[in-house]
């Protein structure tokens, strides 16, 4: 028989949604996805209007988890709601810092050279501790990556996964002096790859 999922593993679960929901959005945007992550929302409309409407079933910590991951969501929403809205009217954002720029020409490049990899997520990272966000996005963003190219890879949990970045980029600032270092998930030949370079 199914079991009922507890209060905790649906709110595990939309923690984990939204997360996704961010990240497959700057991906559709960012020319990595054809289609924005439809299915994604659906899963959060769907266990926000239950809870919605089952509110006396989680304790004041639940409601409070609760609460503050469906504002995280909304906000998401609206801005990429906004963001859709300008596409489908064809004007064209320009926020992209002199950095920015130059790291997204330097992808553009070596795609070109390498037709068959393509760039799946990447961040820049200056100290892992601080940057717990980014590297959480870097996790679902790798984790979905092999997901989705049915690989064999063993799968790592959130917390090795913070402590082998964590490692790495001291090695690399210690290495080479640097400030930051990118990380980027990459697919080639239907090989995912997660690699670790100074920014040029």
């Amino acid at each position: 028989m199914p079991t009922t999922p507890s209060v905790e593993e649906d709110l595990n679960g939309l923690e984990r949604d939204i997360r996704a929901y961010k990240i497959e959005y700057e991906q559709y945007f960012g020319g990595g996805k054809k289609r924005p992550p439809n299915e994604v929302e659906w899963r959060i409309e769907l266990v926000t209007k239950r809870y919605s409407e089952r509110g006396q079933n989680m304790n004041s910590g639940q409601r409070f988890r609760y609460s503050t991951l469906v504002q995280a969501y909304i906000k998401y929403r609206d801005m990429f709601k906004k963001r859709m809205k300008k596409k489908e009217e064809g004007i064209v954002e320009h926020h992209y810092g002199a950095a920015a720029k130059t790291i997204e020409a330097e992808r553009e490049r070596k795609a070109r050279s390498h037709p068959g990899r393509k760039v799946a997520f990447a961040i820049t990272c200056a100290d892992p501790d601080h940057d717990t966000a980014k590297v959480e996005n870097l996790f679902v963003a790798l984790s979905r990556a092999q997901d989705e190219a049915g690989g064999n890879a063993k799968p790592m949990s959130l917390d090795q996964f913070r402590q082998f970045i964590r490692k790495k980029t001291q090695q690399l600032k210690d290495s080479t002096h640097c400030r930051e270092v990118e990380y980027r998930v990459e697919v080639e030949d239907g090989e995912v790859k997660l690699k670790a370079a100074v920014p040029s």
